[in-house]
């Protein structure tokens, strides 16, 4: 799930009868707990058949459905959800974001779901003096493909692969002596920080 919440992270607030709309027979709400508290996430509310009876008596339109088995008409209920994407977009991030400590540092990672990270792919070359030239040829090859990627070659390795773990880039791809010889790649994976060298034709698996 893009937001996978742990079971204290959401909840259903069920609307009392002062709080519903004159329309509503029942509503409740998906809240979510954000970093200054509850907030609803979602509305449900069920309007039973007020919308298309109110339409018809006023437009004077039959809107009735006919159930042909039973031969009777009625008036179908109405289910309105509702959701916000600026809230959605904030509980994703929050739920993403975690602060860990590695070797007495504070590593900042958005763990955030491969579909909908900004980049499926960040293109790091080893040594900016050696491999960039093939670096930056990989890096078009996938953009050519219509595959998210970003390009990074300033400071050390290590400060580029935190660098994709604080924006949530799920694979960091990096550039070594047997790119051109092999065909081989590092690849290095933001969640665990576990690498492996694969094949560069191998990469359409991680999508």
């Amino acid at each position: 799930a893009v937001v996978s919440t742990q079971s204290t992270g959401m909840r259903i607030k069920k609307h009392g009868k002062e709080e519903l709309a004159h329309y509503s027979k029942e509503t409740s709400d998906i809240e979510f707990l954000f970093p200054f508290g509850w907030g609803e996430l979602m509305g449900i509310a069920n309007r039973g058949n007020f919308d298309l009876k109110t339409h018809s008596k006023c437009s004077g339109e039959i809107l009735e459905y006919l159930d042909q088995k039973n031969n009777k008409r009625f008036f179908p209920n109405v289910i309105e959800p509702s959701i916000g994407l600026d809230r959605l977009a904030l509980a994703v991030l929050v739920d993403s974001y975690e602060e860990i400590e590695n070797n007495g540092e504070k590593r900042l990672v958005l763990k955030l779901d491969k579909k909908i990270a900004p980049y499926k792919f960040a293109i790091l070359p080893l040594s900016k003096k050696h491999h960039s030239k093939t670096a930056k040829r990989v890096f078009k090859d996938l953009l050519k493909k219509d595959i998210s990627a970003t390009y990074d070659e300033a400071g050390s390795i290590g400060k580029r692969y935190r660098r994709q773990d604080s924006i949530g880039t799920p694979f960091s791809i990096t550039i070594i002596d047997e790119t051109d010889i092999e065909n081989n790649v590092t690849i290095r994976f933001r969640d665990t920080m576990e690498q492996k060298k694969i094949n560069l034709n191998d990469l359409i698996k991680y999508l």
